[in-house]
């Protein structure tokens, strides 16, 4: 009897297991792509997933806040980035949608230190509501921007000098048509040729006024796309990213207790990997010929600051600044002056006035990625943060050793 059970047993056990194998071949043949697509991507055996249901709901202003959160988040959360692919994100304020699906979010990562001109609107508009709000830079000693971002404050504020004058001109004006009123009431013959001339002055004076409210609401609009005189761009240095991404897991712990563990496993490796990077900067520029490049957009002070060098920005901390005149030829005459060979421009952004100086001194002009988002040819290549600071990494080595 014992025989014949075993003989049984083995039988239902072969049975069970071809049918399962002849269950699992006929998946992978049905979508060979989906399957490599899912194991290139898969997280680490030891990460923890939950159900769909049990998620939390992250919403993340741009591309470094969603590459960090993402990494400290694995399988625990669907992350979403609002700034659309490809788009600058100094260019983008929210629609009323995208203010909906922020609101109903668990968390909202953003980094701060006036990089999103937009995000009081949404602090504000979330008021009272449960979600969890992430300013990665938080901690940080945030640096002043750049002395050519403080010449064109100056220059606002000499244009708003300006406009002043010719306000108190204006009121100048003024007083003179009052004066010729008073005159008006001696001379009742010439009293209403005086009269219709006053009021095509007042009329002038009122459309100057116009002009002048006009000019000043360009000035604010000018104004909201710079970052306040701060530089938000500490994701660009790897020592300073590590530490917004310890910041955000312990916003994603206080959001979902429950899974503070998997949240601290996952920031740990993802912070191995930054750590690595750091240290890949630190060798392969310390011995560099020369400190200092040119980039067209204020954005790698930190950077350069982390690794002994100096930026020379053509102009400041925001990207669709023109330089003037006299920093162009400022900028000409320092690349001259210390034989530059590299101009760097900026993906998302146009390369005219790097390519123009380029040309000026018979240099050349290379990419210096801010990573502020990712291009379709970043995404072809599966580049990532890690990815394209090693690319920048490369660029700087070059430009330091011609």
């Amino acid at each position: 009897m014992k025989s014949k059970f075993n003989i049984r047993h083995l039988a239902v056990l072969s049975l069970s297991t071809l049918l399962i194998a002849a269950g699992c071949g006929k998946n992978n043949s049905a979508d060979p792509a989906a399957t490599a697509a899912t194991a290139s991507n898969a997280p680490a055996a030891e990460t923890t997933a939950v159900p769909a249901a049990d998620k939390l709901d992250i919403k993340v202003s741009f591309y470094p806040m969603y590459e960090f959160t993402k990494n400290v988040a694995v399988g625990l959360a669907d992350v979403e980035v609002l700034v659309p692919a490809g788009m600058e994100p100094h260019d983008w304020e929210p629609t009323a949608q995208d203010m909906a699906k922020i609101t109903d979010a668990d968390v909202l990562v953003y980094n701060g230190a006036g990089m999103e001109g937009w995000v009081e609107q949404v602090l504000d508009s979330a008021s009272g509501s449960k979600m969890v709000t992430v300013e990665a830079s938080k901690g940080l000693e945030i640096k002043e921007g750049s002395e050519e971002e403080a010449d064109a404050h100056s220059h606002e504020h000499e244009e708003a000098g300006h406009a002043g004058e010719a306000h108190d001109h204006e009121h100048e004006e003024a007083g003179h048509a009052e004066e010729a009123h008073d005159h008006e009431h001696e001379e009742a013959g010439h009293a209403e040729e005086a009269h219709d001339h006053e009021h095509e002055e007042a009329g002038h004076a009122e459309e100057a006024h116009d002009h002048e409210h006009e000019e000043t609401g360009h000035a604010e609009e000018g104004h909201a796309h710079n970052h306040g005189g701060l530089d938000p761009h500490v994701w660009l240095a790897p020592e300073l990213a590590i530490k917004e991404v310890r910041t955000i897991e312990a916003a994603l712990s206080a959001a979902s207790p429950a899974n503070s563990a998997a949240f601290k496993a996952n920031a740990e490796a993802y912070i191995a990997k930054l750590e690595a990077l750091h240290q890949e900067f630190q060798d392969g520029l310390k011995d560099s010929k020369r400190k200092d490049f040119i980039t067209q957009h204020a954005a790698f002070g930190y950077l350069a600051e982390a690794y002994g060098l100096t930026q020379v920005p053509i102009a400041g901390l925001s990207p669709e600044q023109e330089p003037s005149a006299a920093q162009m030829a400022g900028i000409v005459e320092f690349a001259k002056a210390h034989d530059v060979k590299t101009i760097f421009f900026e993906t998302l952004v146009s390369s005219s006035v790097a390519d123009t100086i380029a040309q000026e001194i018979g240099a050349k002009a290379a990419v210096l990625n801010p990573i502020e988002g990712l291009t379709d040819e970043d995404r072809s290549n599966n580049l990532d943060y890690i990815g394209i600071m090693r690319q920048n990494l490369e660029a700087l080595k070059t430009a330091l050793n011609e």
